[in-house]
């Protein structure tokens, strides 16, 4: 299970007054964002919000 204490709320869906095509472009820009490169960003269905979620490195696995 992941600790989700870990991540960052980049975009909260419910209060935000971006546009979809807003949001799609700065899911693309976080992407892009050298201080998001371990980062895995991604919609969380259950906070409803754009999230920065550290990756996980399995090693040996």
């Amino acid at each position: 299970m992941e600790d989700e204490s870990l991540d960052e709320i980049l975009i909260d869906i419910k209060s935000t007054e971006l546009t979809l095509m807003e949001v799609l472009s700065r899911i693309d820009q976080y992407k892009q964002d050298p201080r998001y490169q371990n980062y895995e960003i991604f919609l969380d269905g259950d906070r409803y919000a754009i999230v920065a979620r550290p990756k996980v490195r399995n090693n040996g696995l």
